[in-house]
């Protein structure tokens, strides 16, 4: 850390923050945590008296949900930091900055003669220091913001280390197995599961806005066969956008909520009509309309083929719909909720996480992993065919997630959905026997990587089946994931504050002098 010449660094007597909000070891963590949340603060003291004998931060919270323990239960003592480093109130705030970064710190309790007087935070200090970049690099800033949390949500959660995710109070894959994608919809806009009643009303109301306006119905033509290739989110994105200008939809600061939610029910309910329709023109047939009586997986598949489905592949598609609907703070979600957060309207918002799952990193790779089962073709080339790849250093399709370390529940869902639709099949026991012997040779030939089947795996598997065209594999995907964006938009604009992070500046130092041009 640098200081300006001439100018006197502050100490952190000047800095620090004090009273301290503080906690004893045998608290346990839900009320340690909620000290936190009520006080505003990114950590509490644990003391013994007035000794400080650790510290619980924002990052241990991050750690303890991960696991997914009982707050009520566990004592912070399991999951704070012992004997934290401290500093005098009489240092300077350099010192102070070089044990926060030598020790990827963010707090440290300030003491004098043993006892705690205060806590200074890096916010403290570079409020009034100018920090040079080579000790910047020292602090701990998570690539991606893996881990960090960056708000409070009702609608549900990833615990990666268990393998378990769910919306609101439910287990999602329960959900899944038990209830209709309308059921789930409901409870992600309604904040219940609907009763018969609820669940005939709620129907009732989806059905007549599937139908796509006149106005934007004609522009669809130009729309599915512009340009050399088709690419489906593209023309979805085109279509939408034009959909929500033909509803006239009003920034979201400027709407309560029940407008907010109707805009929601309209955007979601379009979004099959909108995708089947620009696939059927592309392929030079015409579309289909959307069918008065069939629930929304059923529809969906109809306005595919211009046929009713089987109940079979009907429920198939759903259960794939109801799995996919929500995950955590995923990267289109997150987007959708940034812009929201500006006060823009809900049409931009839901544009913005289409951009954002039409990258490859995260709309996924289903007709990738179903694909590269192909091209093993048998389970007697599988052991070859995974090493070389594993050896080579090539990404195997299906494989490995951000959150997850052990199975993704959505892909056990999928495997029995696949064993349902065609038990005992070749296509089935080839993907099975892939699976478990990928996750075997990763094992062995990547230590320490704790890569397994993801939700593509036995997604591209699933759509086949019913005979969705690789085309349409992540588009089906925004069909599901529109009901949580829009979920989660309601949710951010009814406690709205903008999301404006900062980032760490890491070039030349500042300020220099602007040179001239002779």
């Amino acid at each position: 850390m640098a200081e300006d010449s001439g100018r006197k660094s502050q100490t952190v007597g000047e800095l620090m923050s004090a009273p301290v909000i503080t906690t004893s070891a045998s608290e346990s963590i839900a009320v340690a945590g909620g000290l936190m949340r009520t006080s505003k603060v990114g950590s509490v003291v644990v003391v013994d008296g007035k000794r400080p004998i650790g510290i619980l931060t924002e990052r241990d919270l991050v750690r303890f949900a991960a696991e997914g323990g009982d707050a009520a239960q566990s004592k912070v003592s399991e999951w704070m930091t012992e004997d934290p480093n401290t500093v005098e109130p009489s240092e300077d705030a350099v010192s102070a900055f070089n044990s926060l970064s030598e020790h990827s710190y963010r707090h440290i309790p300030v003491t004098e003669h043993g006892e705690l007087v205060g806590i200074v935070s890096m916010r403290d200090i570079m409020r009034v220091a100018r920090i040079a970049p080579v000790d910047i690099h020292d602090v701990s800033i998570p690539q991606g913001l893996e881990g960090v949390a960056v708000a409070h949500t009702d609608l549900g959660d990833v615990r990666g280390q268990q393998g378990f995710y769910h919306y609101r109070q439910y287990n999602a894959v329960e959900l899944a197995e038990k209830r209709t994608l309308e059921d789930v919809w409901h409870l992600m806009l309604e904040g219940e599961l609907p009763d018969k009643e609820q669940r005939r009303a709620f129907t009732e109301e989806i059905h007549p806005l599937r139908v796509v306006p006149d106005e934007v119905k004609e522009l669809l033509p130009s729309i599915a066969t512009l340009g050399d290739r088709f690419a489906p989110l593209e023309a979805l994105r085109a279509s939408y956008s034009l959909f929500a200008s033909s509803q006239d939809f009003k920034p979201a600061l400027d709407v309560e909520r029940a407008e907010l939610r109707s805009q929601a029910m309209r955007t979601c309910a379009v979004f099959p009509t909108l995708i089947m329709a620009l696939y059927r023109l592309h392929e030079g047939d015409e579309p289909v309309e959307p069918h008065p009586e069939l629930s929304y997986a059923a529809n969906y598949l109809y306005m595919l083929t211009g046929e009713e489905p089987s109940p079979e592949k009907a429920r198939a598609v759903e259960q794939y719909l109801i799995a996919t609907i929500d995950h955590g703070f995923n990267a289109s979600t997150f987007t959708g909720r940034v812009i929201t957060s500006t006060g823009a309207d809900l049409g931009s918002a839901v544009l913005g996480a289409l951009g954002a799952l039409s990258g490859p990193l995260h709309g996924g790779a289903p007709s990738r992993a179903l694909d590269m089962l192909r091209e093993i073709g048998s389970e007697e080339n599988a052991d070859p065919w995974l090493r070389d790849a594993v050896e080579h250093g090539k990404r195997l399709m299906g494989f490995g997630h951000r959150v997850y370390k052990t199975d993704d529940p959505r892909g056990v869902l999928l495997r029995g959905v696949a064993e349902r639709l065609e038990p005992g099949s070749k296509r089935v026991e080839l993907a099975k026997h892939v699976e478990k012997r990928a996750v075997e040779i990763l094992k062995e030939m990547k230590p320490g990587r704790m890569l397994y089947p993801n939700v593509e795996f036995y997604s591209g598997v699933v759509m086949d089946m019913i005979g969705m065209p690789p085309t349409l594999f992540t588009p089906t995907f925004g069909c599901s994931r529109v009901i949580g964006w829009t979920a989660h938009i309601l949710e951010q604009a009814a406690d709205n504050r903008l999301i404006r992070p900062s980032a760490t500046y890491t070039g030349p130092e500042p300020p220099q002098e602007v040179p001239t041009l002779d």
